[in-house]
């Protein structure tokens, strides 16, 4: 497991990498000095999660500039997901903080409100070490039916029940799933697990909603055809330009940072944290993805961009590597 105490001695890349000096009293300075106090990190071993943390009935408001919200569908196949973000907890927030120090991270787990009995699991927004203890209250289900689940409910969450109102462009919001949602997010579920009073809402409406307010992208699982039925859904509820398909489910978390950094002008040191992790054939691998879209609208760009590049279809100035 990646520590939080910033030591990359032990990581297998091919290439060394340091962080950025973290500035006395930052939450990275003070998540190394309470990792050491807590213990060997651990994950798993529960039948439920900490449900006083993760009740969706509650309203989360984050204050940061910065804000993050990452959300995993914890159905069936995609159990094993949340303890690779867990694994990989650290090495995000600390990559992402050296870059802008005031970044917070909501999590969410999402499961299928027909059939589970956590189908909605979110924390609120938070930073260093307080994101271990989150994060650690989160339980991976691994129910659901088939498919579809109920990222409808999530994205009716996330417009009823979140605010970031010092937010200073466009915030992100990651989608790691694989599937397709339900239609229809009946009234009867959102005031059971939200608390709200309400009628029928249209799961891709709500999700038309996140997308104007959230910088949203699906990172879709290596499954299915390109262009199937998940992808013409998520298409239809975010934008065909939003959905990256992730060849490699190891290198999920690094898709995220690899968006995140683009966006903020960091992909050439995202780029040497990597190699210092992954082989060069991983690293291409996740950049050649990335270097290929814009951050913000997901708008291709040309492959022979260099330097500061604006986007043609949103406008966005990129410092490319």
């Amino acid at each position: 497991m990646y520590s939080w105490d910033e030591d990359t001695t032990d990581w297998r890349g091919t290439a060394k990498y340091a962080y950025a000096p973290a500035p006395a009293g930052s939450k990275r300075g003070e998540a190394a000095e309470r990792a050491k106090a807590a213990g060997p990190r651990a994950y798993g071993g529960k039948n439920a999660p900490n449900e006083k943390i993760i009740d969706p009935k509650k309203r989360i408001r984050s204050e940061s500039k910065n804000p993050i919200i990452v959300a995993v569908d914890v159905t069936g196949s995609m159990a094993s997901w949340p303890a690779e973000i867990f694994d990989r907890l650290p090495l995000l927030f600390n990559t992402l903080s050296q870059y802008r120090p005031d970044v917070e991270i909501c999590f969410a787990a999402i499961g299928d409100a027909a059939v589970d009995h956590w189908p909605l699991q979110v924390t609120t927004f938070a930073s260093g070490f307080d994101l271990e203890q989150l994060l650690g209250s989160i339980y991976g289900e691994g129910g659901g039916g088939d498919a579809p689940e109920s990222y409808g409910l999530f994205a009716n969450w996330v417009n009823t029940h979140v605010e970031a109102p010092k937010a200073e462009e466009m915030p992100f919001l990651i989608v790691f799933g694989d599937i397709t949602m339900h239609k229809t997010v009946p009234a009867g579920q959102i005031g059971h697990y939200l608390g709200d009073k309400t009628q029928d809402m249209d799961a891709i409406a709500e999700w038309q909603r996140v997308a104007k307010k959230w910088n949203t992208w699906f990172l879709r699982r290596p499954t299915g055809k390109p262009g199937d039925q998940v992808d013409e859904q998520w298409s239809e509820a975010i934008g065909a330009q939003k959905i990256i398909r992730i060849e490699d489910e190891q290198r999920a978390v690094d898709y995220a940072m690899g968006l995140i950094a683009r966006s903020w002008g960091y992909f050439g040191d995202f780029e040497d944290n990597m190699r210092a992790r992954q082989d060069e054939t991983k690293v291409e691998q996740v950049s050649k993805v990335i270097k290929m879209i814009c951050p913000t609208c997901g708008g291709p760009i040309p492959t022979s961009a260099s330097g500061l590049f604006k986007c043609s279809y949103c406008g966005t100035t990129l410092k490319l590597s």
